[in-house]
């Protein structure tokens, strides 16, 4: 007797069809597991068989053979008990197959029949849909997760004795079939505040400089750097960047909500794709593999939970260096790749690195008079040795928070709200000037497109060649000067890049300049 059904596996953050085979013969009671499958997987029959029987089935005692294709790639984690068991009742005789012939199937099984939610639903729903499949059965703590993904109908089971009941009495899976109470809708993201952020701008004192900084660094999704001696609000200006972000779209909304369920981050309670931009904060304790992933299987690190939002490093002088540098191929790729022995994964890492530090060990250096620094100048260099040269060259925005007096905190106040009302002009631009393209920021420009979006006046030429020649800028840094000078631009709603956008923008490359 043959049957089969299909299944699901996450490899990284996509997730891959994999078609379960069933062969039941005579012979000595046996079952055996073929197609690269890890201890996860060959445990799988122990649960199957509790959950059959203390569903009120038969397992059968015979020989049965279970494929797991392509065989060439390994098979990992407990997504397989369902369908596992539902190929091997079919098979047997005990269960009409043909409503799961064109259904994804997965889920984990407990002994007594019950379902229990999986990681990375998500991925593998969306997977089903790109290869033509329609329906999915998932245990009923993913549905509200598997119903996310459009033009699929979602079918969600608690317990494996629901299917007998359903074949027995009307032989249809409709009664089955999850009803969402709330999907995904752009005009759910609203352009004031997050609901759920009680940080603005309006706190921090003073400091206009270091916000207009901020507005531009969310335009245009640049990389920014704070540098000043404590207590300045560097810490305060970057954690409340994500009040003045642009929403998500559709699209990204569903790329950072696959990542947190593959990571096992997603809130079962969620009645929706994740909205807001992600802000990571990993400490300066973290190890390059929590930084970028890793592990026997690789999981996302922090840099691809920070996928389309901002990672924020406090401190970064005070990563180690060897963890710091491993931040150099994200910035420019865009993903990470980590190679094991039977599979490369590869992570997307779409995220804008905002990063805080001290000019000095003591914080004090070169702050006021009443300030004095007691760093040595050889302490003062192995501190900032500590950033090397390519990381900061794929900084765009570096400056300094300077002390404030209080007299000078009584300006007019310039609030989160105002702040992102400027951000969104200059997005709306964005989306408008590459709608033809795979951008959605300046940030991303490269190449000719560069060439095409950031042409320069006569002057403005001159001046940025003036600057590179006198402060031995990287092509790097020049190319990253175009890209603020046109995110400036937007934010004036100028289509043109003047020579006072270039102006600001070659003014926020604070580390370029010599000591």
């Amino acid at each position: 007797m043959y049957g089969s059904i299909w299944s699901a596996a996450v490899y990284g953050v996509e997730g891959r069809m994999i078609q379960m085979e069933f062969d039941i013969s005579s012979g000595l009671p046996h079952v055996a597991v073929v197609g690269l499958p890890d201890a996860a997987v060959r445990e799988s029959i122990d649960r199957v068989r509790s959950s059959v029987r203390n569903c009120g089935w038969k397992f059968p005692l015979e020989r049965i053979t279970i494929n797991l294709a392509p065989a060439d790639l390994r098979k990992e984690g407990t997504s397989y008990d369902l369908a596992m068991a539902i190929g091997i009742l079919g098979t047997s005789g005990q269960l009409d197959l043909s409503p799961f012939r064109n259904m994804l199937v997965a889920g984990e099984l407990a002994l007594d029949g019950t379902t229990r939610p999986i990681p990375g639903i998500l991925s593998l729903v969306d997977e089903a849909r790109r290869q033509g499949i329609t329906q999915v059965l998932v245990p009923s703590d993913n549905a509200p997760e598997a119903v996310l993904v459009s033009g699929i109908e979602v079918y969600s089971l608690s317990t494996l004795a629901q299917i007998r009941q359903v074949t027995d009495s009307a032989g249809s899976l409709s009664s089955l079939l999850f009803s969402p109470h709330l999907s995904y809708s752009p005009s759910m993201t609203k352009v004031g505040l997050p609901d759920d952020g009680h940080e603005d701008y309006a706190e921090v004192r003073g400091q206009e400089h270091a916000k207009r900084a901020m507005t531009v660094a969310a335009a245009g999704m640049h990389n920014i750097l704070l540098s000043g001696p404590p207590g300045t609000g560097k810490t305060m200006l970057i954690r409340r960047l994500p009040t003045i972000l642009p929403p998500l779209s559709e699209d990204e909304a569903l790329e950072v909500s696959k990542l947190y369920s593959v990571s096992g981050k997603w809130e079962q309670s969620s009645t929706g794709l994740i909205q807001m931009r992600p802000f990571r904060a990993p400490h300066h304790s973290i190890s390059p593999a929590g930084l970028i992933g890793g592990g026997s299987i690789p999981k996302p690190g922090e840099i691809s939970l920070a996928h389309r939002g901002v990672l924020f490093l406090d401190e970064l002088p005070e990563f180690p260096r060897q963890t710091l540098e491993v931040l150099r191929q994200p910035l420019e790729d865009r993903h990470v790749t980590i190679s094991r022995t039977r599979a490369v994964y590869r992570f997307p890492a779409h995220f804008m690195l905002a990063a805080s530090m001290n000019p000095c060990p003591c914080g004090h250096y070169q702050a006021t008079e009443h300030s004095i620094c007691i760093c040595t100048p050889a302490r003062l260099h192995h501190y900032r040795a500590r950033l090397s040269g390519p990381l900061l060259d794929r900084i765009d925005m570096q400056l300094e928070v300077p002390r404030i007096s209080l007299n000078n905190t009584n300006n007019k106040v310039i609030d989160s709200v105002q702040l992102r009302e400027q951000v969104m002009l200059a997005h709306e631009r964005q989306l408008h000037r590459y709608r033809h393209l795979p951008l959605r920021f300046n940030s991303e420009l490269r190449g000719s497109w560069l060439q095409q979006y950031c042409a320069l006046s006569t002057a403005s030429s001159t001046m940025l060649q003036q600057v590179y020649d006198e402060l031995g800028l990287s092509i790097r840094a020049h190319d990253r000067i175009l890209k603020l000078a046109r995110t400036i631009a937007d934010l004036e709603d100028c289509e043109q890049i003047e020579i006072g956008h270039l102006a600001e923008a070659i003014s926020y490359r604070k580390l370029d300049r010599p000591a």
